[in-house]
């Protein structure tokens, strides 16, 4: 009885195992539905440029040995009364070379509203010193959106997890 048993939760466990690898995230994320158009010349907005901090991938023990993460990526609109847009979400990997271009046109966030990218844990494209760069406009009364990172990676019982600030730059 207890082979049965034994036997039935690794079969249990390696089939909930496989399901959670075959499920693949989306490269880029569909924001489509958020698309709007932006006119710099209306007085009425503050215009920026944020910079993002985000790691792919972090050193353990030594140079050569490395821990991949997911990097899920918040663009938040901190007004309860305006519309946010954003115009520009370009990642960049630790030599400064483009990697990606995650907006084809600027895009709306209602307010209070965050839409996340995601940056997959097998993604080593960006490196220990990836980054993003977020062109945004917002009303010249709102408060300025926030950009945040949050990086995690679990192997069997460890985990790792820190979180990275934007900081804006124009």
């Amino acid at each position: 009885m207890k082979n049965l048993i034994s036997i039935c939760l690794l079969l249990l466990f390696s089939s909930s195992c496989h399901r959670l690898q075959e499920t693949e995230l989306p490269s880029k994320p569909d924001f489509s539905t958020k698309e709007t158009t932006l006119n710099p010349k209306d007085t009425t907005l503050t215009l920026g440029t944020s910079y993002l901090s985000v790691y792919s991938d972090i050193y353990s023990y030594s140079e050569h040995t490395r821990h991949n993460l997911t990097a899920t990526i918040s663009l938040r609109n901190l007004s309860e009364r305006n519309q946010l847009i954003i115009s520009r979400a370009d990642y960049y990997d630790t030599s400064g070379n483009a990697i990606k271009n995650y907006l084809n046109k600027p895009i709306k966030l209602n307010p209070l509203e965050t839409v996340n990218i995601i940056i997959d844990e097998e993604d080593e494209s960006g490196g220990t010193g990836a980054n993003f760069i977020f062109d945004w406009a917002i009303k010249k009364t709102a408060p300025e959106p926030l950009f945040e990172a949050v990086m995690i990676s679990t192997k069997g019982q460890q985990g790792l997890s820190f979180t990275t600030t934007g900081h804006r730059i124009r």
